[in-house]
Parts: structure tokens; sequence; C-alpha cells
């Protein structure tokens, strides 16, 4: 049976929103943006790897010859590279327009060590997930538009997914493949753990890819699971799909809450998005079907790609507009991240069209589906 999964897709819009009023929050110092719900949803990138192995491994169940590892490689990569690129040319504009205005403002504007020539190769090659000698430079991390690690991390997560499938596949051992699946995303955790000394997984230009790794092939897991329990589910009563909706709604917005204290424990993010993922996957709950119905939350969905990748040049344009040039005072924010947003969203829209969906690979013989647009 195939599925839409248009929940998931709104949940991806309103966390890539969420991930936006982080990264404003750094600037603000109204209360509606700087809680500690907004302050840790960073966490919201495990949603996103997550959800990634979840979709993935529901459209390629199975990889058989090289070419059809071939033509996976080169859908996804059309999926996400185009905008990345995109973005990262933007960002270097940003970063030229700053140093051709700095002599028109009384204090210095920052200049950001990272963003150097290396750097930007990093970023070229999709390589900012990765912990590579930036110090020598100057450098402490890939710089640039800083929310595109988890880009890197994606592709590195496809690459393995891709061969993991056409091993198992060759292999005939499909059969077993939740275990493969399972035992990857163990060893990236292990790994990471090791590396860095604890059970943090918040890292993200150094052992980002690890952490991308584990997410995906974590939702990988779970497809596997709503796969062969599909039809025993969907017996349930829709009371209880809105019962378990609403404890994990309420879950979700305690536990980011609490991520100062609880980000030490990563896994229990990763299953936090396990179990959210899974149940509103059969979207039969109440919340689900409310969830669905706005159109707007709808769009938002599938602008989610362009609204986190975006955002932060948008920021930084904003900064250097309102807070520089205008001198407006950080108050203003109170209002003025809805006008940012807007802005952001109305892009997004253009970049999902125009860019994305301009781009896309699509191989009628492939297994994929192509993201639906909207009108």
């Amino acid at each position: 049976m195939k599925h839409r999964f248009m929940v998931l897709d709104v949940f991806r819009g309103v966390f890539a929103s969420l991930i936006f009023c982080f990264h404003l929050h750094f600037y603000a110092g109204p209360p509606i943006l700087n809680n500690g719900f907004i302050a840790n949803s960073d966490l919201f990138v495990d949603f996103f790897f997550v959800l990634s192995g979840f979709v993935i491994s529901y459209n390629y169940q199975s990889i058989s010859i090289s070419r059809e590892l071939f033509l996976f490689y080169k859908k996804r990569f059309s999926r996400l590279y185009p905008l990345h690129l995109l973005m990262l040319f933007v960002f270097a504009g940003i970063v030229l327009l700053k140093h051709l205005i700095a002599g028109h403002f009384p204090e210095k504007l920052p200049n950001d060590p990272n963003n150097n020539i290396l750097t930007f190769i990093s970023n070229l090659f999709l390589l900012n997930s990765v912990k590579m000698p930036y110090a020598s430079n100057g450098a402490t991390n890939p710089g640039w538009n800083q929310a595109s690690w988890s880009i890197s991390a994606e592709m590195i997560a496809y690459l393995l997914f891709g061969a993991i499938m056409l091993y198992i596949t060759h292999r005939s051992l499909l059969k077993y493949r939740m275990w493969f699946y399972l035992v990857t995303a163990i060893l990236a955790l292990t790994i990471l753990s090791y590396a860095t000394g604890g059970f943090s997984m918040m890292y993200t230009y150094d052992y980002g890819f690890l952490r991308g790794i584990s997410g995906f092939f974590i939702g990988a897991f779970c497809f596997t699971i709503f796969d062969h329990s599909y039809l025993y589910f969907l017996k349930i009563r829709p009371f209880f799909f809105t019962l378990a909706e609403t404890v994990l709604i309420l879950l979700m917005l305690w536990m980011v809450s609490l991520g100062g204290v609880l980000k030490r424990f990563g896994l229990a993010y990763e299953i936090l998005f396990f179990l959210c993922i899974f149940i509103f996957s059969f979207e039969k709950g109440a919340l689900s079907a409310l969830l669905k119905k706005p159109l707007f939350l709808r769009r938002m969905g599938a602008y989610s790609y362009s609204i986190y990748m975006i955002h932060v040049p948008f920021i930084t344009l904003f900064d250097i507009l309102f807070m520089r040039l205008l001198k407006m005072p950080l108050p203003a924010y109170n209002y003025l991240f809805i006008l940012e947003y807007f802005v952001i969203y109305i892009v997004s829209g253009f970049t999902y069209r125009y860019v994305e969906m301009k781009f896309y690979f699509k191989d009628r013989s492939s297994s994929g589906s192509r993201p639906k647009r909207l009108p």
C-alpha cells in the first residue's frame, strides 16, 4: 500500500520553522523566542534524520544492481545539492557585501574567520559534518551556511544505506534488513560515544556524520517495525491513537524544554522521535486529522527543506538591515521575527518550485517517488 505520510511532512515543516526560531533566539531577548523550548529546538535536526531513514527505507526496499544504486545516489544528490550549492554562493555574496559596506558603520562588522577558502571547499564537497583541521587557517568550524552540516551528514547516510541495500539484496538477506539497520545505528552511536567520551549527540561540524547515520538507521529500523505491524495496528481504535499522539506531543514539549539537562543523553531523543514517527505514520488519531487539514501546514511541510536551508543567510541579512543599519533595539524582535519568517516562507515557496523541483531527477523506472508539488 502506498502511503503519503502527510502528518510527518507537516512535522518536518513545523520543526524546520522551530529551528529558524532557535537560530534567531541568539539575537533576541523577548521570552517568545528566549525560552527553554526554543533554546533547545536544534534537537529537531535529529527528527529529520530519523524521518529521512523512515521514508527512504520505505521508498527503497531493495537495490539489486549497480545501476539502481547509481540512480538512488543520483536522485538523492539532485534532491539536496542544488539548493545547498545555491545557498553556499548566496552566503559567499553576503560575506562579500559585509566587506563592501563595512566602512559605513561606526563599529566594525564582525569578520568570521570560519568563512575562508578551505571551509568553502569543505562545504562545496559536503564534508562539513566530518572533523577536519580547520584551525590551521584560523577557523574552528566549517562556517558559511551552518545549517548545511546536516545535509553533509544526510548524504553520508545515503551513501552507506545504498551500499548496505545493494549488499543485502545481492546476498538475499533482505529478510534480515531490520537487523542490519539496527546494528548500523548502534555502531554509529558506539563510535560517537568512544570518540567524544560521552553519550551526548549534539555534534555538528565534527562528528555530525555519526549523529546523522545513527538517526537515519534508527528511522530505517522504525520503518521495518511499521511494515511488519501495519495490519495489526490498523485494527486499533482511533481513540487509542489520539491518546498516544497527545501523550507523545506533551512528552516532546517537555523533553525538548529540558534539553539543557537531557541533551547529554542524546539517544533519548532518537527514541522519542522513533515513537512519534511510528505512531503518527498511521494518521489515525484526532491530532493527525487536525494537522492534515490546513493548506498552510501542508505547504510548510513541502517547503521544509527550503525553510531549513535559507533561514541562516536571511537571519544574517535581517541582522545587518534591522540591527546595524536601522539601529532597532532587541525588543523589536517581539514582532520582527514574524516578518522575517513570512519573508523566509515566501522565498522558500519560490526555491521549492524553481530550485528543488527544477533540478530533482526523476527516473520512471526506479522505485523512489517524487515529492508532490502543492498548489
